[in-house]
């Protein structure tokens, strides 16, 4: 199997840093991700040819994001987005783990209505 880098535009054999194709976030052997692999094959051409197979990588957020999003222009790209949009909208677990990695990044404002222990200094104006 062989992995695109986007960011250099270079393509390696089995590596272990894998990169978001969107972000350019890197996904770490083990972390929570989309992987569209796409392979190409003969169909009633004798010999049967295949080609090596790709493999695409999204995190979490920019799987929900695309999922959510209006559908990209070409064949292909509707193609890997309406995978995307199956596995979304099959099961929360994806939505959670976007939700999950957003919650994680240090300096997020809390949500509305949560207790922020930073609150307001006196005199109206708010430490940063």
């Amino acid at each position: 199997m062989r992995t695109i880098h986007p960011a250099h535009n270079l393509t390696e054999a089995n590596v272990d840093a894998l990169y978001c194709l969107r972000c350019n976030r890197e996904l770490e052997s083990g972390n929570k991700s989309v992987a569209v692999y796409m392979f190409a094959q003969t169909v009633g051409i004798r010999p049967r040819q295949k080609s090596s197979s790709q493999c695409i990588c999204f995190c979490p957020q920019c799987s929900v994001s695309l999922a959510m999003g209006p559908p990209p222009e070409g064949a292909l790209n509707i193609a890997a987005w309406q995978m995307i949009r199956d596995l979304v909208s099959s099961d929360p677990a994806l939505n959670q783990a976007a939700w999950e990695t957003l919650r994680g990044v240090e300096g997020l404002l809390p949500a509305t209505g949560t207790d922020d222990s930073r609150g307001a200094s006196t005199g109206g104006y708010f430490e940063f």
